[in-house]
């Protein structure tokens, strides 16, 4: 990781340190577009080929069969059953106090205005399993597809062979009982569009590579695709730390989030030049203990860190870079709250490790990147739903606001509008 002083860098220095090292380019796009396109008009049939072609798929069905669903929970460590099943039980105690609630307003006597919430019917979730696997990222998302009430929730996730069965285990104890054994480009696009076997989805959930992220934006952009949640890509974390910080604490973090992929990026931002080049020689001591050593590299080299002369400024830096996960590891975390602009999950302290809330604190690990913090949500039971407007207007209430109306209507040129509301004066 390279070493900045903020007082010694330009604006164009810093813009460059905070660009994300993978985004959603044209050439990506273009690599992305033909395969969406074939399995839009092919279904299945294309999709297995892609799999067989991406990920090696060596079955000749991609349907994740009941018996495949039954048999996970055998096959499983009971240790990791009991942790899949407390990691559900604090996710959905979490989630479970975002229900939205209806409410109806009598904005003029006689005018009732009404608001109620609907689940989705039909979601796609995208499990990412490329270079690891993710039962977690099935928790995350079938949680609150189900405290929502979707009817339908069906699950894709890239494989060899067979899904692992703590995925297909998270998955059946939190109802989605359809999956299939695709990911990447192709499996979005098989959510996307359906196949004579399998209806289409109306909304896809899921983070993943930089293909994943293209197709989700492809297909939310055509009719006949769907919407997204967000343009969730490779994952990212930002740390704000004091000289009180404990380095090994500090490594131990940048490295949970070094080891997603050569494409995640990590900024730690300290007020202390002496814990920086502690930091590094922690990263170094630490990294000969990780499997996924060469992963953790990869990611290294897109990350940075700056020197900053205070916490205030820290955060108005993250608040720019807006990052998908934050730690504050500074004293009286809690202070800093209100300041806090543009985050998608934040850990406050020392000991809140970034890992606990990928697993088992109860906050969605499904989060914005690439800056889209600053406007967008991580996902949430209100995201598997949508709101319905009702209003009821009674002959009192038409008398009212009948002339409000046809006056705006007639400054409009809308005369049909005026006269919906001027026929019923009359009679």
């Amino acid at each position: 990781m390279k070493t900045y002083e903020l007082n010694k860098i330009s604006k164009n220095e810093l813009k460059n340190i905070f660009t994300r090292p993978s985004v959603t380019n044209d050439d990506v796009i273009e690599i992305v577009r033909p395969i969406v396109n074939d399995v839009k008009n092919k279904g299945l049939k294309a999709a297995l080929s892609y799999a067989k072609k991406f990920d090696s798929f060596s079955g000749e069905s991609l349907i994740v069969t009941k018996k495949e669903f039954n048999s996970a929970e055998k096959k499983l460590d009971k240790k990791i059953k009991n942790a899949l099943i407390t990691a559900a039980e604090n996710i959905e105690k979490f989630h479970s106090k975002q229900f939205p609630k209806s409410y109806e307003v009598e904005t003029i006597k006689g005018i009732k205005c009404r608001r109620e919430f609907r689940a989705i019917e039909n979601v796609g979730l995208y499990i990412p399993g490329g270079t690891a696997v993710l039962p977690s990222t099935m928790l995350m998302l079938s949680i609150p597809a189900k405290i929502a009430g979707c009817k339908r929730v069906i699950a894709v996730t890239p494989a060899s062979e067979s899904i692992h069965p703590a995925v297909l285990f998270s998955a059946k104890i939190n109802n989605v009982n359809e999956m299939l054994k695709i990911g990447g480009a192709q499996g979005i696009a098989l959510l996307a569009y359906g196949d004579p076997e399998f209806n289409k989805v109306d909304k896809i959930f899921g983070p993943g590579n930089k293909y994943v992220t293209a197709a989700k934006t492809l297909v939310s952009i055509d009719p006949e695709g769907c919407t997204i949640d967000m343009p969730a890509g490779p994952s990212e974390l930002l740390i704000i730390a004091d000289e009180n910080a404990r380095a090994e604490f500090i490594a131990a973090d940048i490295l949970s989030q070094a080891e997603h992929g050569t494409d995640s990026q990590i900024i730690l931002i300290s007020t202390s030049g002496y814990l920086a080049k502690e930091v590094e020689l922690e990263i170094a001591k630490q990294l000969m203990k990780l499997d996924r050593r060469k992963y953790a590299l990869g990611a290294l080299e897109n990350s940075s860190i700056i020197i900053a002369q205070n916490i205030n400024e820290a955060i108005m830096l993250s608040n720019t870079y807006a990052p998908e996960h934050l730690i504050l590891n500074i004293n009286s975390a809690e202070k800093y709250i209100n300041q806090i602009q543009n985050a998608g999950s934040v850990f406050l302290g020392k000991y809140s490790a970034e890992s606990i809330g990928d697993y088992a604190s109860g906050t969605n690990h499904s989060l914005p990147t690439y800056g889209y913090a600053r406007s967008i949500s991580g996902v949430t039971v209100e995201a598997f739903m949508k709101s319905v407007s009702f209003q009821k207007v009674s002959q009192g209430g038409l008398n009212r606001i009948a002339e409000t109306v046809m006056d705006l209507a007639e400054t409009e040129k809308l005369d049909a509008h005026a006269n919906a509301v001027k026929i019923r004066i009359k009679k």
